[in-house]
């Protein structure tokens, strides 16, 4: 498949040093594009995988940001243009991930996930979209969570979160047409989290339908192929093996309450 030529081939990726933003950064660079690569603490990471996507014959630039902080997310549009031209693609994918219950969660927590899962990228579409020149076309991609299809009482801050930020992808597909797409990739099991043992890992994998998770490079995939079809919006690729088809028995709450 082909990427319009009307998409500027620059493209800002959050969260793009390591694990599922990396292979996109890399997947995007094989595609012809620079890469503004940014990170918020994995400064060794984000200048590896700067010297891989530089060795593939592209520009990048890497830009360092916590993304629950506005002043810093509203610099990185300007940033990533002023080194490698008009922003084409912005790829929404980090994100905190933290547990909190319906009980314990707090004001710091809540603001810890919805800043940089939710807000961040609202401000990061918003300053694409003003600077994207006329006659230009753009595509924003969010990185959500096969759970907006399946919702979960727990993890809640980062299950409203992502919930949210489905919503704000139809939405904004909406107010950005016709000149960008949004849409959204929700990955199942890709990668075992830092509290996941491998052995943890392979068995949520194999309790899906399809007895397998996503991968970096499927992930990757997806995206070049959003970025390809040119009438594709306001949509999600769950990436899951069907785990957001799986049913499960309705709880009573208070089993839930210790």
């Amino acid at each position: 498949m082909t990427i319009p030529d009307t998409i500027p081939r620059a493209a800002l990726v959050t969260g793009g040093a390591k694990r599922l933003g990396r292979a996109m950064a890399l997947a995007l660079a094989d595609s012809g594009f620079d890469i503004a690569l940014h990170y918020a603490a994995s400064a060794a990471e984000a200048a590896e995988t700067a010297a891989e996507i530089r060795a593939r014959g592209r520009r990048v630039v890497t830009l360092q940001a916590d993304l629950a902080k506005e002043a810093e997310v509203e610099r990185l549009v300007p940033a990533a243009e002023a080194a490698l031209g008009p922003v084409g693609v912005l790829v929404n994918n980090a994100s905190t991930f933290e547990r909190d219950e319906w009980d314990d969660a707090t004001r710091e927590s809540w603001d810890r996930h919805l800043e940089p899962n939710l807000r961040a990228p609202f401000v990061l579409a918003q300053a694409m979209a003003k600077a994207l020149p006329r006659g230009r076309e753009g595509v924003v991609v969010n990185l959500l969570d096969q759970r907006v299809w399946s919702l979960t009482p727990h993890f809640v801050s980062y299950t409203v979160s992502k919930a949210a930020l489905w919503t704000l992808t139809q939405t904004l597909a909406l107010a950005l047409a016709p000149r960008i797409r949004v849409n959204g990739i929700g990955p199942g099991p890709a990668l075992p989290s830092p509290r996941q043992s491998a052995e943890q890992f392979e068995r949520q994998s194999g309790s899906v339908p399809l007895r397998r998770g996503t991968s970096p490079e499927e992930v990757a995939a997806a995206l070049l192929a959003i970025l390809a079809l040119p009438s594709m919006t306001g949509q999600m690729i769950a990436l899951d093996g069907g785990q957001h088809l799986q049913w499960a028995p309705v709880r009573d709450p208070m089993d839930m309450v210790e």
